[in-house]
């Protein structure tokens, strides 16, 4: 998402770009990050469109100047969304990737994408995400060509990295209005507030919309502290060929454990010998009847 659909006039003079992120805390959502850019010599213009660290802004004042930046040919825009099942995915994976790490990859592909699509950056501004200096010379080192400045409050002080912002929390607000929800349990509903952990609205969603086997519905980033405190009501399932371990790990742990076979299904061995044998395939039917009836979910 973004203006990267034709290519500016001004795309071959020296430009520079801010890039900023939203949502980097809330339990539940996307992290947004977002970049705007623009010709070194439209800098003192930019200045005076009342650009800020959109935090410090009213909705209504963000929508209305992300309406204006997106209708104006002197600067372009980008964005980058990473899903809330991304962010706990890689942070949850064996080997796994920190957010400061997920921010500077998602950072560093803005910047790919529109030095590819022939823009021709000099300067890029950005708020630190860890050590400023080692993420500075980090960027330095992929893009060599590029001054880099990473500073704390960028967005305060830099009006192209806080044009950036706007962008980055507008498009995450019209994303949160807008969230599909895969699941589908009746009781389902979208007073979710802030999104923070800290809410008390969000803690009341969370539990709300918690499943004993599978958890929360995808807009919730399972990987943070605070969902850590509703695990202890959910039912650890075990595969069959954790059966060997399952008494051991039982005793240690002191969980409670759901085989997938106490509640009718077979391992996927047993499964395709069953299947075999019969000569029907009505088998993942079934096993999509039985989940069917044991969750809303």
């Amino acid at each position: 998402m973004g203006s990267e659909a034709a290519l500016p006039k001004w795309a071959s003079n020296p430009c520079i770009m801010g890039i900023d992120e939203a949502g980097r805390g809330p339990v539940l959502g996307p992290m947004v990050y977002g970049c705007l850019y623009c010709p070194c010599s439209y800098q003192q213009t930019l200045a005076t469109l009342n650009f800020a660290d959109s935090k410090t802004l009213k909705e209504e004042k963000r929508e209305e100047l992300f309406e204006d930046l997106k209708v104006n040919d002197s600067v372009g825009w980008a964005v980058d969304i990473i899903d809330p099942r991304e962010l706990s995915a890689k942070m949850l994976n064996k080997n796994k990737i920190n957010l400061n790490e997920i921010s500077h990859d998602s950072a560093i592909g803005l910047i790919t994408r529109v030095l590819n699509i022939g823009i021709l950056l000099t300067e890029v501004y950005l708020d630190t995400v860890g050590d400023a200096e080692k993420y500075q010379a980090k960027l330095s080192q992929r893009f060599p060509s590029i001054k880099f400045v990473v500073s704390k409050k960028a967005d305060s002080l830099y009006p192209v990295v806080s044009g950036a912002s706007i962008v980055a929390k507008v498009t995450r607000d019209r994303t949160l209005r807008g969230w599909i929800f895969e699941e589908t349990a009746e009781n389902m509903h979208r007073n979710f507030g802030s999104g923070y952990p800290g809410d008390p609205e969000t803690k009341a969603w969370l539990t709300d919309h918690k499943h004993i086997i599978f958890g929360f519905p995808s807009l919730v980033r399972f990987s943070w502290g605070t969902c850590t405190s509703h695990f202890k009501d959910i039912v650890e399932v075990l595969w069959e060929s954790d059966e060997m371990d399952e008494d051991v790990s039982s005793r240690r742990s002191g969980k409670r454990q759901l085989k997938l076979s106490d509640i009718g299904f077979s391992s996927s061995k047993r499964r395709s010998e069953e299947i075999e044998s019969s000569g029907k395939g009505r088998c993942k039917f079934l096993e999509a009847r039985k989940l069917e009836q044991l969750t809303h979910f």
